[in-house]
């Protein structure tokens, strides 16, 4: 399965604490579907680990610095991951036609087309596949990962994947790099779809 060996060539294994042959025994029971991508479970590798191999015009992704809590961020209700360090992701979309929808908007439209949003770690796991997806004003979120806050209410922020633009915190060396950052649940971006699919095996 040639995307069991894109990750092996990532370094994902070592990150994983295993060695190459084991890490591949995770996923060589898994069909080779052309339609779909081999995700990253978080219990494998979590997300934040993830996101430094992400790559575009040659610089490391980054998660951004007020996002320290980014592994807590889990599934929402409506998505049902498969309990596999290794799975596939089926028929994924960026979301380009809701552009400039907000999360709060954007979630029961998809649920309506019979799609259910990426979390993070599939959003990450997508790009590691097909770095391609992700391009300038056509980037997207993923608001399948979501997390409480300290009352226990559910926290307002939502994750997203786009380019950074090299200002303030991120820093010019880190212009054009993957960018793991969050927005409001309220808030819509003319850049910002959302990343979703019809269905996840394991």
């Amino acid at each position: 399965m040639h995307q069991l060996e894109r990750l092996v060539e990532l370094g994902v294994p070592a990150l994983a604490g295993l060695e190459v042959e084991e890490f591949r025994g995770l996923g060589r029971r898994l069909p080779d579907r052309p339609d779909a991508f081999l995700a990253v479970h978080p219990s494998l590798v979590p997300a934040a680990e993830l996101a430094p191999l992400l790559s575009r015009s040659g610089k490391p992704g980054f998660v951004v610095e007020d996002l320290t809590d980014l592994d807590r961020f889990t599934p929402i209700p409506a998505v049902e991951v498969p309990d596999q360090p290794l799975y596939l992701v089926a028929e994924p979309d960026r979301g380009d036609d809701l552009l400039n929808w907000s999360p709060d908007e954007a979630l029961p439209e998809l649920t309506r087309r019979g799609r259910t949003p990426f979390t993070i770690s599939e959003g990450i796991s997508w790009l590691l596949q097909q770095p391609d997806r992700l391009e300038p004003n056509r980037c997207f979120m993923c608001v399948g990962s979501r997390t409480t806050n300290a009352r226990g209410k559910l926290d307002a922020r939502t994750p997203a994947i786009w380019i950074s633009g090299g200002t303030g915190r991120d820093g010019k060396e880190r212009k054009n790099a993957p960018k793991v950052g969050w927005c409001w649940a309220g808030s819509r971006h003319t850049w910002l779809g959302f990343g979703s699919t019809t269905g996840r095996l394991g």
